[in-house]
């Protein structure tokens, strides 16, 4: 990898771009090929890694932190792991034990020392030797430097020669990993496949600790997706791709995967880092948004009265654009392209305009027309003292400011359970055994310390055809929360946008939503894809589980009917039975005194739906709330524009960039409902060529000659293409 990178909260993207970056790197210093994947000091192991290390040309893949694992051991220590989508990788736990190690540990290390104490427990620890007889022993000083001494080399000589202990001989990881793929695949032994994620039971806090880091990596990641895309379509319309920023883009990247390194984004760092962190990542958003505006501004020819609308999803969309900086367009209507009148609502500073039928991949244009008498229209939402009514809910709530109904008129059914309150604020006491930034411990639910109900005020601050805007204030001891509950017209999603000024220490606040659903399974947004966890504590892995990461959204759903929790930029969900919780601030005060302590800005959104949470369009509804749509002033040479338009709703494309080493173009996506299926892709410019190849932009098909691109999809399968396009 680039670096050692957390594997819970990048993105699949991300992921590859780790190894790539790395594996390229090495390749032009060093003139060497990797084939494994050596990430020893992680947190936990997206489901997608296996398929993730196989495109990349890695084979095998080691750890030590999951003997870290707070109640279960796991069975082996090779065996092969099987990823989201089927793709399997030998995979290797280290087993050399610490000095204090006491009999029967299951505690690993990768700084390992050698002695005949640790030779002798890192064999018997062991549980694979049916299959394999050779073991690595990392010793050296790692974590802080220092690397091995003479003392260590001394103890390897004599330890070699003592009777009764394995033999111990210098090699390098390479020749060990080659030798036990050959023990493997010529084994008659049987081989334990792990079909899952390989989720860490400790160091649950990192998904939620400093969460500036969080916003941000999330952030840039999409913003770095949108201006990537939008560059090649300006290549394209313009000199073509040799026109490409790829040395400022690629500089933007360094800096958005060194702060994936796996102490700096899960929380885990000293307050000095996250000094340096809030300064770089200043410096990566500046240059992702100087290339946006330098290639979408290529691509409208500057009009007052014309906006670009860019929809940077792989589906056909309808959503809200909000114009700004538009003083002198006060009275008059909103058309598309093809020239139908847009809902439109005119606020102090901007317009917000539902665009219609956006082309995925691409842009539309709007146009506004100058009236001088514009027409009122008519509030779809009726307010109450203590609720509103949408087109869609029945809202009301507390003196506390809780809901206490929401009641989907679609449906003809109450959201939440009988009896119970939605939106919670719940702040608990946050003091775990050790380890402050990186934990959760269990015991945090027996110290409920509080719910924030000190209510200032609850204000209908904005109603009109296409939204309307509840805020609330609530004081808690020393800290301010301001939220706005946005609610549309013509959305179902129910977004609270929050304002936090946050001055506690060692408190854990959390969102809570009990609903009611009967399902024993919950299912969470990872990299390119989901998995489903369950939702009761049967089984030690089961409660080990209390906290888990999710990446945009995560849903609890019976047949017909179900609720999606979604949000902008945090990853840790804790959902038991029926409540739907999401981590929103984790305050420590170890290793960095002041960690989130300060002003956070946050939406998280409730999403009832019918049916599952692919017949709700969560995934849509997520893309919409972390991608919002935006525009260039100005109008393009065509009305309407689509780079790339899949005829499959359930694959994205996560990439569309120019090629690491030749000026083709890369596009790269993945199936995330879990669905085989034939697809075909199309684009509003001529494509000349295409071929399949693996995530290192390396040929693994025939060259195919003309277009539309047509492949077959396995389940959360990610595919690759170089293509050749007429400008």
């Amino acid at each position: 990898m680039w670096l050692e990178a957390d594997c819970n909260l990048p993105s699949g993207e991300s992921l590859v771009r780790q190894i790539v970056m790395g594996t390229n790197f090495i390749r032009d210093e060093f003139g060497k090929e990797c084939s494994y994947l050596w990430l020893p000091d992680v947190f936990g192991y997206s489901w997608a890694m296996p398929q993730i290390l196989k495109k990349t040309g890695i084979d095998t893949f080691m750890t030590t932190k999951i003997s870290w694992n707070q109640y279960n051991r796991m069975p082996h220590d090779t065996f092969k792991w099987r990823g989201i989508d089927g793709t399997e990788i030998l995979t290797h736990f280290i087993t050399t034990t610490e000095p204090w190690s006491e009999p029967g540990s299951w505690f690993y290390t990768y700084n390992g020392k050698i002695t005949p104490k640790i030779v002798k427990e890192t064999w018997e620890a062991y549980r694979d030797k049916h299959i394999n007889q050779d073991l690595l022993l990392s010793y050296g000083y790692g974590d802080g430097g220092g690397g091995v001494n003479r003392e260590m080399l001394e103890m390897r000589r004599r330890v070699d020669q003592m009777p009764g202990l394995p033999n111990v001989k210098t090699s390098n990881a390479g020749d060990f990993f080659e030798k036990l793929q050959d023990t493997v695949d010529n084994t008659e032994s049987y081989v334990h496949t792990w079909d899952g994620e390989l989720y860490l039971e400790y160091h649950r806090g990192t998904y939620t600790s400093q969460g500036y880091n969080k916003k941000m990596n999330r952030k840039l990641e999409l913003l770095y997706r949108e201006t990537e895309w939008i560059n090649v379509l300006s290549c394209l319309f313009g000199k073509g791709m040799s026109s490409y920023q790829q040395k400022e883009l690629n500089n933007g990247w360094k800096i958005i995967l060194r702060n994936q390194f796996h102490d700096i984004i899960p929380g885990s760092s000293i307050k000095e880092v996250y000094e340096d962190s809030s300064v770089e990542y200043e410096e990566a958003e500046k240059i992702g948004i100087d290339v946006w505006r330098s290639e979408a501004k290529k691509l409208a020819e500057k009009n007052k009265t014309s906006f670009t609308v860019f929809n940077s999803s792989s589906w056909n969309r309808d959503g809200l654009v909000r114009i700004s900086n538009v003083d002198d367009l006060v009275d008059g209507k909103w058309k598309d392209v093809q020239g139908r009148e847009l809902k439109a609502q005119r606020l102090s500073q901007e317009w917000i305009v539902e665009a219609i039928d956006l082309p995925p991949m691409g842009y539309s244009t709007l146009v506004f027309e100058q009236e001088e008498k514009q027409k009122r229209q008519n509030s779809p939402f009726t307010a109450k003292e203590f609720g509103i009514i949408t087109p869609f809910y029945e809202i009301e709530w507390n003196k506390d400011g809780q809901i206490i109904k929401l009641y989907d008129l679609v449906n003809k059914r109450e959201v939440l359970s009988p009896g119970a309150r939605g939106n919670i604020l719940q702040v608990f006491e946050d003091k775990p055994l050790a380890h402050d930034a990186w934990d959760i411990d269990l015991f945090y639910l027996q110290k409920s310390e509080d719910e924030i109900t000190n209510l200032v005020s609850a204000d209908l601050i904005e109603t009109g055809e296409l939204q309307a805007i509840v805020r609330f204030e609530w004081r808690y001891m020393d800290s301010i929360v301001k939220q706005d509950m946005v609610l549309y017209a013509n959305h179902k999603r129910v977004d609270f946008k929050t304002y936090v000024d946050w001055q506690e220490r060692q408190r854990l606040l959390k969102a809570a939503f009990p609903v009611d659903i009967r399902t024993t399974e919950a299912t969470y947004d990872i990299q390119y894809g989901n998995v489903k966890r369950p939702t009761h504590w049967n089984t030690s892995w089961d409660y080990a589980r209390f906290e888990t990461v999710g990446h945009q959204w995560a849903d609890l759903s019976e047949e017909g009917y179900g609720v999606s929790l979604l949000n902008d930029c945090k990853y840790g969900y804790d959902i038991k039975d029926n409540v739907l919780r999401l981590s929103l601030i984790k305050s420590a005060v170890h290793p960095d005194p002041q960690a989130d302590r300060g002003e956070h800005y946050f939406t998280y959104s409730l999403l009832p739906h019918s049916g599952d949470w692919k017949e709700g369009h969560t995934v849509r509804e997520a893309w919409d709330l972390n991608c919002p749509l935006t525009y260039v002033q100005g109008s393009g040479d065509y009305g309407e524009f689509s780079l790339f338009d899949c005829s499959a709703g359930n694959v994205m494309v996560d990439a569309v960039k120019k090629a690491e080493q030749t000026d083709k173009i890369v596009l790269r996506l993945h199936e995330f409902e879990g669905r085989r299926g034939e697809l075909e892709i199309g684009s509003d410019m001529k494509v000349l060529s295409w071929q399949e190849c693996d995530l290192r932009e390396r040929p693994i098909g025939e060259k195919n000659i003309d277009g539309p691109i047509s492949t077959k999809f396995k389940p959360y399968e990610i595919k690759t293409f170089i293509l050749e396009v007429e400008h």
